[in-house]
């Protein structure tokens, strides 16, 4: 049974932290996918193995905010429109500080308040990317569907979860079906049938909407596809540009440091590292200018990465080294001993925001450059025009 548990567990987190790593090239199945793995997780632990969850919502939020910088570095990659991706960039960053405080502090209202609305506005200006030019949208359009998603879908959802905290399944089976939340599916359908059949009419008549509604949308601009790379040579985009030394006290640095170190500290939190905010922010700054410094070194001199696994790779034991000094330096841990396991882990992620963030923010700049537009990596332009 142990051996069991151990699979299923290994499989689900595995799923968890690979499949977010297509969301650059195909976002829009990627993410879902992430969605509906982190939505079925503890059931499936809860139905096929006899582990103790109590500790695992705090993991869970973490893997949350781990597919979530990924999909929010995806953009910097796929998204044309400044606006749009300014749109993305301030969601992202609100949520991110929200669930930051709500680690500090265990307050769940601030989950309501800081509404994770990045991910559903990510999920719609990608459905719209499967078919159509985003540019239709215009900045009118954006910050509808942005404002939309946030009134009308993440505010109601986020209460339910966060501050009433309703389990969605033990409504349905007590409020709805009127059984124990322990009865099997089965039973609670054929409990009420008259309800059953009233859901399944809704959803008949929601299906039929939906297939009057989409005979009322424009005209596809391309054929369906969700290859973000598919849609990049609709739009006409060059191919990946030859990168160029950057300056190391840059914007783009700054952006970088602010994000892992937000990103720090939610799985700081979890990890039960009691390294300090001032600690995070300068471990994280002192990786960002070593790997800074190493790119730049690099570019100078002609070298290229022969594929970004390696790259990956190298920057992980650079940043190993960087971290363990560090670590070392300030006694951090939850004793004055070093934490192997959990420096590794730090220098894993770290180098994978790093390298997609690195390689993705400089395609975009190269992209809009192109278009003769102003390079929205530098966060004085703010809500750049399209």
């Amino acid at each position: 049974m142990e051996f069991t548990d151990g699979l299923v567990f290994a499989i689900v987190v595995g799923a968890r932290l690979l499949v977010p790593l297509l969301i650059p090239r195909f976002p829009l199945p990627a993410i879902l996918a992430a969605l509906v793995i982190d939505a079925a997780d503890q059931t499936v632990f809860q139905q096929l193995t006899d582990l103790d969850l109590d500790g695992y919502q705090s993991y869970d939020k973490a893997l949350d905010i781990y597919y979530l910088t990924i999909a929010y570095i995806s953009a910097m990659r796929n998204w044309a429109s400044p606006f749009a991706f300014s749109v993305a960039r301030f969601l992202w960053y609100y949520r991110l500080v929200g669930v930051v405080l709500f680690e500090m502090t265990e307050e769940r209202f601030l989950l309501l308040l800081f509404a994770n609305t990045f991910e559903y506005f990510f999920i719609f200006y990608e459905g719209v990317r499967t078919s159509w030019d985003p540019a239709r949208l215009g900045r009118k359009g954006v910050i509808v569907a942005a404002a939309g998603i946030w009134i009308f879908i993440k505010l109601p959802q986020e209460w339910w979860i966060h501050v009433a905290q309703l389990d969605f399944t033990d409504f349905m089976k007590e409020d709805v079906f009127g059984v124990t939340p322990e009865t099997s599916w089965g039973d609670a359908l054929t409990n009420r049938p008259w309800v059953t059949a009233l859901l399944l009419a809704a959803i008949v008549g929601i299906a039929v909407l939906a297939y009057i509604g989409s005979k009322r949308l424009p005209p596809r601009d391309w054929a369906f596809t969700v290859d973000s790379d598919t849609v990049g040579r609709h739009l006409g985009w060059t191919a990946t540009p030859t990168p160029v030394p950057e300056p190391v006290f840059g914007w783009a640095s700054f952006e970088k440091t602010a994000l892992l170190t937000l990103v720090s500290a939610i799985f700081a939190q979890v990890l039960g590292s009691n390294a300090s905010g001032l600690q995070l922010l300068l471990a994280v700054a002192l990786v960002v200018l070593v790997n800074a410094g190493i790119a730049n070194w690099r570019i100078a001199r002609g070298y290229q990465w022969r594929s970004t696994f390696v790259q990956f790779l190298v920057l992980s034991v650079a940043n190993l080294v960087v971290i363990g000094g560090f670590a070392a330096l300030v006694q951090i841990g939850d004793d004055t001993e070093f934490s192997l396991p959990r420096a590794m882990f730090f220098a894993l992620l770290l180098s994978l925001i790093i390298v997609l963030f690195d390689r993705y923010r400089r395609i975009r700049s190269a992209r809009l450059i192109d278009r003769g537009q102003v390079d929205d990596a530098d966060p004085r332009v703010g809500f750049a025009s399209d």
